[in-house]
């Protein structure tokens, strides 16, 4: 059986760049690998990115909590179940926790756990630890259009939610690891695999 393994953090935290570099080195080392990320690129990902984006004709920022665990729903369906099942290790750029963190702004974390409580747990959720003000520097120098929750204001926020979501996570039994985001990328990189290489040996 493959490993689930989920990288989290604030928009602009790296999570897509460590993803990457972990599904590489993963490679390396001699492992199948299954990248993927939420939203997902099907259809109710879709959707999701639309409003997000803030698109014309999208669904409202209020069907962000159902949307996202339709997406998931499939998401597990469609690519993480079977890549586990064949033996292959699945590295997600987001999952579960993002949900739990940003659409507990707008209802109860109770609420919003409701909808995800029942979906696989991952076999670690690595955290990349990035302060907020350094977050919106990095999504400033992007120079694309800020999505919907890329303004400091609500970061902040966001960043505090993440705080009860990992404690929530760890009372679950979900093995957390909080890795420094900041350094280079060669640097965080080499953090994130060595929680993962920890992983192994335990």
């Amino acid at each position: 059986m493959g490993r689930f393994l989920v990288l989290e953090g604030l928009d602009g935290a790296g999570t897509t760049t460590q993803a990457a570099h972990l599904a590489t080195w993963l490679r390396a080392r001699g492992r199948g690998v299954v990248e993927t990320r939420e939203p997902t690129d099907g259809p109710v990902g879709r959707l999701i990115r639309a409003t997000l984006r803030r698109e014309e004709g999208a669904p409202a920022v209020s069907t962000l909590p159902w949307m996202f665990a339709a997406d998931r729903a499939d998401h597990l369906q469609r690519v993480v179940e079977p890549a586990l099942a064949s033996d292959r290790d699945v590295v997600s750029d987001r999952y579960r926790p993002s949900s739990l963190a940003y659409q507990s702004l707008e209802l109860p974390l109770e609420r919003v756990d409701a909808l995800n409580r029942w979906f696989r747990a991952p076999d670690l959720l690595v955290f990349l630890d990035v302060p907020v003000e350094v977050c919106v520097a990095r999504i400033v120098a992007r120079g694309a259009a800020r999505e919907v929750f890329e303004e400091q204001a609500l970061l902040e926020r966001i960043a505090a939610a993440y705080d009860r979501v990992l404690a929530h996570e760890q009372a679950a039994g979900v093995r957390v690891a909080r890795v420094d985001g900041q350094g280079s990328v060669e640097a965080v990189a080499a953090r994130v695999q060595a929680v993962v290489a920890a992983l192994d040996a335990a």
